[in-house]
């Protein structure tokens, strides 16, 4: 089976530990053996462990494609030095800095947050080397918390309304679809990381949802 749970550094929000950016899944340095061996297994990438200004919440601060990244300002000149070996860089800064939680990307696309301001998108789009459409979740900003997208599908909050759905689907160019993680999370982008071939989400996350998860991100 393409998909698996497991906790990570003691939580279940797997999401915002792992970045899966193109070819590579950036992880924290302090995940045990046994995490490492279920990232190799079921995300099936090149594996690069990371901090990002000392932080193991790695998903929630890099975001990109396998063109580019985007990051928080947090990150030291060090961690920056590492990304750019996989490819050009831009620096989230400001109130608006976490970009794994305000960018949900795929290889056709990424839909940013309405938070960042409209001078940062043209930028993140010639890194990332893709088109940028803006909009919410649900009406909340935190898309990358939100949703989880490969180049198959895209896994939604279930209360996305009908004209976000539409602008993320012309801009992933993929199917949408809702569901939730973890026994009934809506907050999917973190309870779940993801690439073309497979998952992992929370422990705590039910049968029908991984059925759904699957499904949605075209991993059966």
């Amino acid at each position: 089976m393409p998909i698996t749970t497991s906790d990570f550094l003691g939580s279940d929000q797997v999401g915002i530990y792992l970045a899966v950016c193109g070819n590579v899944v950036f992880h924290p340095h302090e995940l045990n053996d046994e995490a490492v061996s279920r990232i190799d297994e079921y995300i099936g990438l090149e594996m690069h462990p990371l901090s990002i200004g000392g932080s193991t919440l790695v998903g929630a601060l890099v975001a990109g494609t396998s063109k580019g990244l985007a990051v928080a300002d947090i990150a030291t000149e060090s961690d920056i030095d590492a990304l750019t070996s996989f490819g050009d860089v831009v620096v989230m800064e400001g109130g608006v800095n976490t970009a794994g939680n305000l960018l949900l990307c795929n290889a056709n696309g990424a839909i940013a947050s309405p938070a960042i301001p409209e001078d940062g998108l043209e930028i993140i789009s010639e890194v990332l080397g893709v088109p940028v459409g803006v909009t919410s979740i649900g009406g909340e900003d935190v898309v990358g918390s939100l949703g989880v997208a490969n180049d198959h599908g895209v896994l939604l909050h279930p209360d996305v309304h009908p004209d976000e759905v539409k602008m993320i689907e012309n801009v992933l160019q993929v199917p949408p679809m809702v569901g939730t993680v973890a026994f009934g999370s809506p907050y999917v982008g973190a309870g779940l990381a993801a690439s073309n071939n497979g998952a992992i989400s929370g422990r705590e996350t039910t049968g029908p949802e991984l059925n759904r998860i699957e499904d949605a991100l075209g991993l059966i």
